[in-house]
C-alpha cells in the first residue's frame, strides 16, 4: 500500500511540474549563455538559434538552484556549446536533443537509462516534431501525450499539377522570402516562394480562412468564417500546435509586435480579445459597443480603431488609458480607418471621399476627394496612402498639411484590393483580390519599383523570412 501511494504522490509531483511546460529561468539562463536567443516556446521546446532543438524532461523532483551546471552528459564531458545529444544538469532537467537518424527525427537511445530520464516527463502542452520517434527505453516519459499526433504527416498538400516553377525576380528586400496567401476562392494556405510565382504546396485547411498574421517569423494565426477555432500553425513543422477556443467566430487579428500580443475581433460577441504571443494564451475579454469590423491599430501602437457594422459608428479604445472607449461618430460605407498627427482619417468605399477629424476635440476638419473606390489606407511616417480599386490608383496625403502630394497609377487591369507593408523596409504592397499580380511602391520615392505575377489572386496575403525546419 505504500508503495501505491509513493507512486501515486510521484506521479502528481512530475504531472504538476509538466504541465506549467515553462522552462525555470535558471535552465534558460543555462542554455543562454552559449546560446543566446535561444527559443523557449511556448510549450516547453527549446530551439537554438540554428534550429536545433532540445526537448526538457521535468524531473519528478527538482532542485531549486540558482546556479546550473552539468551534472552529465552524452558523449561524457561534453559542453552545452559543443550541443550534446543529452545534458543532465544538477537540478535533475533533463535535455534531450531531437536527432535526426536515416531521415527520421528521434532522441538518443540509451542501453541504461539514467535515473532521471525513467522518472522524468515531458512537457504534456509539448508539440513533439513531426514524425519523430520515441525509443522504446524512453516511453515512460511520454505520459499523456499521443505519439500518433505527433507522427502525422502535417498540413503540407503538394502540388502534383504544378512540378514546373514559373521564375520571377523579386526586389531585393523579398528575395528568400516565402508568401503565405489566402485565395477567398480555396480554403488552403497556397506557399510561394518569392522567386516564383506558382505555389510551391498549400497548407490544408478545414474551413475557408476569415483572416491570417504572421508572428515572429515562426507562427502563422489563422481564423475561419464558421468557425468558432483559432488555429496557430507551427511554419516550422506545418502543424497546427494550438487551437484556441471562442464562444463565437473569431475574426480580424492584427499583430503588435512590440508588445508581443494579439488583438482578435468577434464581432456578433460585441469583444476584443488580447491574446499572449509569449504563451499563446488568451488574456483579455474586452466587451465593446456593436459589431467590430475595419479594425486598426494607430502606428504607435495605442489606440485600436473599429466600425459597428449594424450603426456605422466608429469607436476607438484608448489602449494606454484602462481600455476607455469613445464614440469618433458616424460615417457611411466606411472602408479603412487610419491615425496619424493627432488626426483620425476614414475613407468611404462609395462616396470616393477622405474625412479628417481632430482626435482630441472630435471636431470635424476637412474633408477630400480622393480616388475612387478607395478601400484601403496606410499611414506612414507622416503620409497617408490611399487605394483606389477603381482605376488602381494610389494617393499619397501630407498628413501634416492635409494636401495631397502624389497619384500613383498601378498600370494593371486587375481591382487592388489592399495594403501589406513589407517589414523592416520602406516598401508596401499592393495586391489583387481578382487577379495573381502585387505591386510594390517605394513609400519613399513614391516610385512602382516592380510589378510581378501570381498564379493565384489575394484575399491575404503574410510574408515572412524563410522558414527553416527543425533539425
Amino acid at each position: 500500500m505504500r508503495k501505491i501511494l509513493t507512486a501515486i504522490c510521484l506521479c502528481f509531483m512530475i504531472c504538476t511540474t509538466a504541465f506549467g511546460a515553462q522552462v525555470p529561468e535558471s535552465v534558460q539562463n543555462f542554455v543562454n549563455k552559449d546560446f543566446p536567443n535561444t527559443n523557449f516556446r511556448f510549450d516547453g521546446a527549446i530551439i537554438l538559434p540554428d534550429n536545433t532543438m532540445y526537448l526538457p524532461v521535468f524531473p519528478a523532483k527538482t532542485q531549486d538552484l540558482k546556479e546550473v551546471s552539468i551534472k552529465s552528459s552524452y558523449p561524457v564531458n561534453t559542453a552545452m556549446k559543443q550541443k550534446p545529444d543529452m545534458i543532465i544538469l544538477n537540478n535533475n532537467y533533463v535535455l534531450l536533443k531531437v536527432l535526426n537518424v536515416n531521415g527520421k527525427k528521434t532522441v538518443i537511445n540509451l542501453t541504461s537509462t539514467p535515473e532521471e530520464l525513467q522518472t522524468g516527463l515531458l512537457p504534456q502542452d509539448i508539440l513533439l516534431p513531426k514524425g519523430l520517434v520515441i525509443p522504446e527505453s524512453l516511453k515512460g516519459i511520454i505520459g499523456n501525450i499521443d505519439v500518433t499526433v505527433a507522427q502525422d504527416t502535417g498540413l503540407r498538400i503538394n502540388n502534383s499539377k504544378n512540378k514546373v516553377k514559373k521564375l520571377t525576380t523579386p526586389v531585393e528586400p523579398l528575395n528568400g522570402k516565402t508568401f503565405y496567401i489566402s485565395t477567398g476562392t480555396n480554403r488552403n494556405i497556397q506557399v510561394i516562394q518569392t522567386n516564383n510565382k506558382n505555389p510551391e504546396y498549400s497548407l490544408e485547411q478545414e474551413h475557408v480562412i476569415n483572416d491570417m498574421k504572421a508572428y515572429n517569423n515562426e507562427f502563422l494565426l489563422v481564423t475561419y468564417f464558421d468557425s468558432k477555432v483559432m488555429n496557430v500553425i507551427s511554419l516550422m513543422d506545418e502543424k497546427v500546435i494550438k487551437q484556441v477556443n471562442f464562444e463565437i467566430c473569431p475574426e480580424q487579428i492584427i499583430i503588435d509586435n512590440a508588445q508581443k500580443i494579439a488583438y482578435i475581433t468577434s464581432g456578433s460577441n460585441s469583444s476584443v480579445y488580447i491574446f499572449s504571443l509569449e504563451t499563446m494564451t488568451l488574456k483579455k475579454q474586452l466587451k465593446i459597443n456593436g459589431m467590430c469590423e475595419k479594425f486598426t491599430l494607430s502606428e504607435d501602437g495605442t489606440k485600436l480603431f473599429y466600425v459597428d457594422r449594424n450603426t456605422n459608428d466608429i469607436w476607438v479604445i484608448e489602449l494606454d488609458n484602462d481600455f476607455l472607449l469613445r464614440n469618433i461618430g458616424s460615417f457611411p460605407n466606411v472602408s479603412k480607418i487610419a491615425y496619424a498627427n493627432g488626426k483620425i482619417y476614414i475613407i468611404s468605399r462609395t462616396k470616393n471621399r477622405l474625412a479628417i477629424v481632430d482626435y482630441e476635440t472630435l471636431g470635424f476638419l476637412s474633408e477630400l476627394e480622393v480616388c475612387e473606390k478607395p478601400v484601403d489606407l496606410y499611414a506612414h511616417n507622416g503620409e497617408l496612402f490611399i487605394l483606389g480599386a477603381q482605376d488602381n490608383t494610389v494617393d499619397v496625403l501630407n498628413t501634416q498639411d492635409d494636401v495631397l502630394t502624389d497619384k500613383l497609377f498601378l498600370n494593371t487591369n486587375a481591382f487592388a484590393t489592399k495594403i501589406t507593408p513589407i517589414e523592416n523596409s520602406n516598401l508596401i504592397m499592393i495586391t489583387n483580390a481578382r487577379s495573381g499580380l502585387y505591386s510594390v511602391i517605394d513609400t519613399d520615392t513614391k516610385e512602382i519599383v516592380k510589378t510581378s505575377p501570381l498564379d493565384v489572386p489575394v484575399r491575404t496575403i503574410v510574408v515572412t523570412n524563410k522558414v527553416k525546419t527543425i533539425k
